[in-house]
Protein backbone atom coordinates (compact mmCIF):
# COMPACT_ATOMS: atom_id res chain seq x y z
CA UNK A 1 0.00 0.00 0.00
CA UNK A 2 1.04 3.55 -0.51
CA UNK A 3 2.00 5.58 2.30
CA UNK A 4 -1.45 7.00 3.83
CA UNK A 5 -3.21 10.12 3.63
CA UNK A 6 -4.61 12.35 5.52
CA UNK A 7 -7.31 11.70 2.87
CA UNK A 8 -7.49 8.56 3.01
CA UNK A 9 -7.48 8.43 6.95
CA UNK A 10 -10.61 10.01 7.41
CA UNK A 11 -11.78 7.97 5.09
CA UNK A 12 -14.82 5.34 7.28
CA UNK A 13 -14.09 1.98 6.98
CA UNK A 14 -14.46 -0.85 8.97
CA UNK A 15 -12.90 -4.24 9.00
CA UNK A 16 -15.47 -7.17 9.16
CA UNK A 17 -13.46 -10.19 9.55
CA UNK A 18 -15.70 -13.69 8.88
CA UNK A 19 -16.67 -15.70 6.01
CA UNK A 20 -20.03 -15.03 6.55
CA UNK A 21 -21.03 -13.25 3.44
CA UNK A 22 -24.93 -12.54 4.29
CA UNK A 23 -23.88 -10.87 7.66
CA UNK A 24 -21.91 -9.19 5.56
CA UNK A 25 -24.42 -7.82 3.20
CA UNK A 26 -26.22 -7.10 5.95
CA UNK A 27 -24.28 -4.81 7.77
CA UNK A 28 -22.88 -3.15 4.88
CA UNK A 29 -26.66 -2.27 3.72
CA UNK A 30 -27.08 -1.00 7.32
CA UNK A 31 -24.28 1.54 7.24
CA UNK A 32 -24.80 4.93 7.64
CA UNK A 33 -24.16 7.18 4.52
CA UNK A 34 -20.16 7.84 3.58
CA UNK A 35 -19.17 4.20 5.18
CA UNK A 36 -18.13 1.40 3.91
CA UNK A 37 -17.07 -2.18 5.26
CA UNK A 38 -14.24 -4.28 4.11
CA UNK A 39 -14.88 -8.00 4.69
CA UNK A 40 -11.80 -10.50 4.67
CA UNK A 41 -11.53 -13.88 6.30
CA UNK A 42 -7.67 -13.38 8.01
CA UNK A 43 -5.75 -9.71 8.62
CA UNK A 44 -3.34 -10.54 6.27
CA UNK A 45 -5.87 -10.13 3.08
CA UNK A 46 -6.50 -6.35 5.12
CA UNK A 47 -2.70 -5.90 4.34
CA UNK A 48 0.08 -4.09 6.15
CA UNK A 49 0.38 -1.92 9.44
CA UNK A 50 -0.52 1.09 7.49
CA UNK A 51 -3.12 -0.27 5.88
CA UNK A 52 -5.14 -2.10 8.79
CA UNK A 53 -4.58 1.23 10.42
CA UNK A 54 -6.50 3.17 7.73
CA UNK A 55 -9.90 0.99 9.57
CA UNK A 56 -12.12 3.00 12.16
CA UNK A 57 -12.25 -0.37 14.17
CA UNK A 58 -12.25 -4.16 13.32
CA UNK A 59 -15.20 -6.23 13.73
CA UNK A 60 -14.49 -10.35 14.26
CA UNK A 61 -16.65 -12.65 14.31
CA UNK A 62 -15.82 -15.40 16.81
CA UNK A 63 -18.74 -17.91 15.90
CA UNK A 64 -16.72 -18.54 12.12
CA UNK A 65 -14.66 -21.46 12.08
CA UNK A 66 -12.84 -20.88 8.79
CA UNK A 67 -11.74 -17.26 10.41
CA UNK A 68 -8.94 -17.94 13.43
CA UNK A 69 -10.03 -15.43 15.83
CA UNK A 70 -7.35 -15.74 18.33
CA UNK A 71 -4.95 -15.16 15.77
CA UNK A 72 -6.61 -12.19 14.65
CA UNK A 73 -6.12 -10.50 17.71
CA UNK A 74 -2.79 -11.70 18.59
CA UNK A 75 -1.76 -10.29 15.17
CA UNK A 76 -3.15 -6.37 15.95
CA UNK A 77 -2.28 -6.67 19.54
CA UNK A 78 1.31 -8.44 19.61
CA UNK A 79 2.72 -8.45 16.20
CA UNK A 80 1.32 -5.22 14.14
CA UNK A 81 0.84 -3.67 18.04
CA UNK A 82 -2.59 -1.72 17.14
CA UNK A 83 -4.52 -0.21 19.70
CA UNK A 84 -7.66 -0.52 17.14
CA UNK A 85 -10.99 -1.10 18.58
CA UNK A 86 -11.80 -5.17 18.39
CA UNK A 87 -15.23 -5.75 18.61
CA UNK A 88 -16.01 -9.01 18.74
CA UNK A 89 -19.60 -10.86 17.14
CA UNK A 90 -21.07 -14.09 18.84
CA UNK A 91 -18.97 -16.68 20.28
CA UNK A 92 -19.48 -19.17 23.44
CA UNK A 93 -18.35 -18.20 26.73
CA UNK A 94 -14.60 -19.72 26.27
CA UNK A 95 -13.99 -18.79 22.89
CA UNK A 96 -15.06 -14.96 24.29
CA UNK A 97 -13.09 -15.52 27.81
CA UNK A 98 -9.98 -16.34 25.44
CA UNK A 99 -10.47 -13.32 23.47
CA UNK A 100 -11.24 -11.18 26.28
CA UNK A 101 -7.60 -11.89 27.24
CA UNK A 102 -6.21 -12.21 23.99
CA UNK A 103 -7.41 -8.54 24.54
CA UNK A 104 -10.08 -8.02 22.23
CA UNK A 105 -12.31 -4.62 23.49
CA UNK A 106 -15.89 -5.39 23.68
CA UNK A 107 -17.97 -8.47 23.14
CA UNK A 108 -21.57 -8.62 21.97
CA UNK A 109 -24.31 -11.10 20.86
CA UNK A 110 -24.26 -12.12 16.88
CA UNK A 111 -27.87 -10.66 16.83
CA UNK A 112 -26.84 -7.10 17.48
CA UNK A 113 -24.56 -6.67 15.27
CA UNK A 114 -26.39 -4.47 12.87
CA UNK A 115 -26.77 -2.26 16.55
CA UNK A 116 -23.52 -2.30 17.22
CA UNK A 117 -21.95 -1.37 13.80
CA UNK A 118 -24.45 1.60 14.03
CA UNK A 119 -23.64 2.60 17.29
CA UNK A 120 -20.11 2.51 16.60
CA UNK A 121 -20.40 4.37 13.50
CA UNK A 122 -21.84 7.18 15.41
CA UNK A 123 -18.93 6.91 17.65
CA UNK A 124 -16.58 6.96 15.17
CA UNK A 125 -17.87 9.48 12.94
CA UNK A 126 -15.21 12.06 12.77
Amino acid sequence: MAQPTVASRLQRRIAFISSDESLGATLRAALPAGWAIVQAQDLAALGDFAAVLQYRFLLLDLDDTAVDALDTIDAVRRELMLNIAILCIGGEVAVRDAARLARADRFFERSAAVAVVQQFCAQYDW
